[in-house]
């Protein structure tokens, strides 16, 4: 029955005498694509009863329950969680057009416990008691008279191992420094053997960390008075409405700052969530305590834009803020070097520069360094002997791996910017094969608006092609190059003149990585994405919805182009995780991408790489746990060895991933609570649960106290 009306939309209506194969049909017709999860416009997924759809004309997906035949419930749902939100009754869904749909954002971050594993079918794997081997997926299994389903998982040679259920918290996706590392075999001891030389090297670690820790928190610091009514006022000039975020990583920095013992802070938030803002509150609350500040930053134009942000804000209370940059003379910045050492200025502010042996502050109190994944090993040492005893407050929108390490472990305090700004809009993306008309639109729609473009190819060899390129695609846009060979004053220069509008497209490099704040530039073209990190883009694509117009970013790929399989892996986490907030996320993404060879330096690479990222974070915090004097917390080990015949069944979740999501966190759930809660989101996600699905979550509620 063709259920596609004249007007070339579907109209459905709950308690309509739609079947869902139907229905399915129809949206195929409409042009949607069939895919596994619904993440973007114009895609539908099925699931037993439930289909779930994107109409392109909706700003949330919907999900549509056929459970007793025909339509019995619609609701819409988020991406992030897939948990529905409110009920529709009736609703229409309009042909889907995948040149003109954006990739919806929402402003919600994924939550805890994901919805898809990171995991799947020939991934290397890390089992903690039997070694690295590659997953082969789910089988079904029938042994006397249970059945039952198994992780299959092949090892060295023709070892394989068909894993029960209850040992998944057992494995994790194998991300270290080597793209194909070794497999174990399960009889010949190899794994133990590793696993007893990383302890022992772990255990020498941890040690070696909380010595260092107990060193600085035995270090008498410079304990800042409470907020004078000046700081208070000073506060109140802030343009903005702080976000519930913002207010709570500034309260835990004035916590630190008046605390005897040097902070130690990292503040990861994503681009334009307010780190600048902390950053002000903490420098005018050390330099209002009489000591003298030091803003460290990676680029000479984030230099020039904190140097105006600090100026306009602190000038008024009689602050004297300066910066060092090239762009000054270098008799200018001696002066200015002089002036801080001898306290004549209150706030600095400077790339590397300040980290050179001439700086010798007398009331150094407060070093802050933004963007700190920008930095080398050579500037972070120098940056150690400078902050021995003084607070020191970092900021990243995407922490290295370092930093996150010793903030997981406890060595440095963490603050998180999660919340988006009042107003916000998302960032529309659209992750495409390279394409001139998707260009040429897209400049032309920003210009039309009065906007500005950012396009950014990474190769500055090929720049000038480029050029020419948009020249011939947009004849009406003004053009102009910035790139990291450039003089410092010409790039300053074009930099200047993007600002006031002099021109309508930028075509950049990384340059522009970090600390551009050019609110009328509200649309970002990223060519050849498949060279670039996924924080990277991600950090990139931050340069643009930073105000309230709506943003859009074209992610682009080579036509045609044969990616490997870490690009696709990298694109298709971009596509899943996209959205206002995820820096972080995408930062440990990457991480398990690319690997995590530089982690550690040198003497512990080894180590990582043997075992694999996720067991080494485990094994190290236990080891911290150790030394601390700490129980350690192994949770509750859950059993399925005495309920035979309980497993979700491949036609209930139909997706590996999902399942195998759902499998790890029913799993690692801590309490009878969380597991009523996790059965409760796979009637909304799924539908009514049949009763082998029942039974699996029984089993496992049965092992919890009431």
């Amino acid at each position: 029955m063709a259920l596609i009306n004249p007007s070339g939309t579907l109209l459905l209506e709950c308690g309509q005498d739609h079947t869902r194969d139907a229905v399915c049909a129809s949206l195929v017709d409409l042009n949607y694509e069939r895919v596994s999860m619904v993440f973007e416009p114009g895609t539908f997924a099925v699931k037993g009863s439930v289909v779930d759809v994107f109409p392109s004309n909706h700003n949330q997906p919907i999900r549509l329950d056929f459970f007793s035949g025909p339509l019995e419930r619609m609701q819409s749902f988020r991406i992030d969680t897939q948990r529905s939100l409110s009920s529709i009754e009736r609703t229409t869904i309009a042909f889907a057009d995948h040149h003109e749909a954006a990739r919806f954002e929402n402003h919600h971050r994924l939550m805890d416990s994901a919805v898809l594993s990171n995991i799947h079918v020939g991934d290397y794997v890390v089992h903690e008691r039997h070694g690295i081997g590659i997953y082969n997926g789910f089988i079904r299994l029938t042994v006397g008279d249970r059945e039952g389903e198994y992780v299959a998982i092949h090892f060295k040679g023709a070892d394989k191992l068909y894993m029960p259920l209850d040992q998944i918290p057992l494995i994790h996706r194998y991300s270290g420094s080597v793209a194909h590392p070794a497999l174990n075999g399960l009889h010949d001891g190899q794994w133990g053997r590793t696993c007893q030389r990383a302890h022992r090297a772990l255990q020498t670690m941890a040690t070696d960390i909380y010595a260092m820790f107990k060193k600085r928190q035995s270090i008498p610091g410079f304990a800042c008075g409470p907020d004078c009514d000046m700081q208070l006022q000073f506060e109140m000039t802030f343009p903005y409405t702080e976000t519930p975020d913002q207010l709570a990583a500034i309260r835990a920095v004035k916590r630190d700052m008046e605390s005897n013992v040097p902070m130690d802070r990292l503040v990861c938030g994503d681009v334009g969530f307010g780190k600048t803002e902390i950053i002000v509150r903490a420098a005018v609350k050390a330099a209002l305590n009489g000591k003298q500040v030091m803003v460290l930053v990676p680029t000479t134009i984030l230099c020039d834009q904190h140097y105006h942000t600090f100026s306009q804000r602190c000038n008024a209370i009689g602050l004297v803020v300066k910066a060092v940059s090239r762009l000054q003379p270098a008799v200018v910045n001696r002066r200015i070097v002089q002036d801080f050492n001898h306290h004549r200025i209150d706030i600095l502010i400077g790339t590397h520069r300040l980290l050179s042996a001439d700086i010798a502050p007398k009331q150094l109190g407060l070093v802050v360094v933004d963007e700190e994944q920008r930095f080398g090993v050579r500037h972070k040492e120098r940056l150690k002997q400078l902050t021995h005893s003084i607070d020191i407050l970092t900021t990243s929108a995407t922490p290295i791996p370092r930093t996150l390490y010793l903030s997981l472990t406890g060595a440095k305090q963490m603050s998180t910017l999660k919340t988006p700004p009042p107003g916000r809009q998302p960032i529309r993306t659209i992750v495409s094969a390279f394409s001139p008309t998707l260009i040429q639109k897209h400049i032309e729609l920003e210009l039309n608006r009065g906007g500005q473009v950012y396009f950014l190819h990474n190769t500055i060899d090929e720049l000038p092609h480029i050029e020419s390129l948009l020249h011939d695609w947009v004849p009406q846009a003004r053009v102009r190059v910035a790139h990291g060979r450039m003089k410092a004053t010409e790039l300053a220069d074009v930099m200047l003149a993007f600002y006031q509008k002099a021109f309508d497209v930028l075509l950049c490099t990384t340059i522009i990585e970090n600390g551009l704040d050019i609110q009328q530039a509200n649309t970002i073209i990223i060519n050849r994405a498949d060279r670039l990190g996924l924080s990277q883009i991600h950090q990139i694509r931050g340069r643009v919805g930073r105000c309230s117009t709506q943003a859009y970013a074209i992610v682009l790929y080579p036509e045609g182009g044969l990616l490997t399989d870490e690009t696709r892996d990298r694109l298709q986490a971009l596509k899943e995780a996209i959205g206002l907030g995820m820096g972080y996320q995408l930062a440990m993404k990457d991480l398990e991408i690319r690997g995590a060879g530089t982690l550690l330096g040198e003497k512990q690479s080894g180590h990582l790489t043997a075992i694999g990222f996720d067991l080494y974070c485990k094994l190290l915090d236990q080891a911290i746990r150790k030394v601390r004097g700490e129980t350690a917390d192994h949770g509750h080990q859950l059993s399925l060895s005495q309920t035979p015949n309980v497993f979700i069944p491949a036609r209930y979740i139909p997706n590996d991933s999902e399942r195998l999501a759902m499998y790890q966190r029913v799993l690692t759930t801590k309490n009878r609570m969380g597991v009523k809660a996790l059965l409760l989101e796979c009637h909304d996600r799924y539908g009514k649960a049949p009763k082998s699905v029942r039974s699996f979550f029984d089993a496992i509620m049965n092992q919890f106290d009431l």
